[in-house]
């Protein structure tokens, strides 16, 4: 018999790994349940963009044979069958593909589709990253799962060691208040319950609606005029810098607008639970650096 131990990244994600035989593995979800393969996946199917590029990072992206929509890094998960988008995937789809693991993402899909999958017997690992340093833990059981625990470990204590260099740079110094924009209409932001809230405070920042229930919650124009935030981000839908960032300039009263702090980061980099994140977080920690500057500069 063989064991594979459990790990902690950072102190964080305990990750349960244990053999009961020289192939069986087992590995324990972000739900708490045991996830059981008589051998490491070979037909895996994602259901959300961030889980197909972590199973790429992990070393097993050539085992992946179906994904949601917008899965589409790196090149080659572009090529993957699609079975529908994250949060409607069709079942007929996913079953003519007779995967033999599902990796599941519990905010994003409908949970009633996934326990569906579940009652038809196929086998599930439901995911759900919230602090950066399950995008490690995520990685080292999917290797774990896919028979490539040792490059996938690597990949993950690289994004460690990567997260406290920023960490020890970014995290002691002044602090400066944030919103950061998801969404203009609604109004959609993060919390500190959500990824992008880990990456504003390891770089330093104050979250103007981090203790608020919901990951992403929508909030009312005249909130975050009250908070009147030192620097507002936006991310938008792609790569170009979103024209709605800048009707901030109409309140000239404003910090964020009278220092000049409005700033657009690629979502890509920053709101998918990926190893790209860390790309992402240190363009924001960036960011929040100059912001400090254009108000000790008493703007521009």
């Amino acid at each position: 018999m063989r064991n594979i131990s459990g790990y902690i990244l950072c102190g964080a994600v305990l990750l349960s790994a244990i053999t009961a035989d020289a192939n069986m593995i087992e590995v324990v979800d972000d739900i708490g349940r045991t996830v059981t393969l008589k051998r490491p996946a070979t037909r895996i199917v994602s259901l959300a963009p961030h889980i197909t590029e972590n199973l790429f990072a992990a070393g097993i992206g050539h085992r992946v044979i179906g994904a949601v929509n917008y899965s589409d890094y790196p090149d080659e998960a572009r090529r993957i069958p699609r079975v529908g988008g994250y949060d409607n995937f069709d079942i007929e789809t996913i079953l003519s593909l007779q995967p033999d693991l599902i990796v599941a993402w519990k905010e994003g899909n409908q949970f009633q589709q996934v326990e569906s999958l579940m009652k038809l017997g196929l086998t599930v690992f439901v995911n759900e990253p919230n602090r950066l340093e399950d995008v490690a833990a995520d990685i080292t059981r999917f290797g774990i799962l896919g028979g490539s625990e040792d490059e996938a470990r690597a990949v993950a204590e690289e994004f460690i060691a990567g997260l406290s260099r920023l960490r020890n740079e970014y995290s002691g110094l002044e602090k400066v208040t944030v919103f950061y924009q998801v969404w203009p209409n609604p109004l959609i932001t993060v919390t500190d319950r959500q990824i992008i809230g880990n990456v504003i405070r390891l770089c330093g920042g104050s979250n103007i609606f981090a203790g608020l229930d919901m990951p992403t919650p929508q909030v009312g124009k005249e909130a975050v005029l009250t908070e009147n935030p030192d620097i507002i981000i936006a991310s938008g839908m792609n790569e170009a810098r979103p024209d709605w960032l800048d009707e901030w300039r109409h309140w000239s009263f404003l910090n964020a607008a009278r220092y000049g702090n409005l700033f657009f980061i690629n979502p890509d980099i920053i709101q998918r639970h990926t190893s790209r994140i860390l790309l992402g977080s240190q363009q924001l920690c960036e960011i929040l650096e100059q912001a400090r500057k254009n108000i000790s500069q008493g703007g521009r």
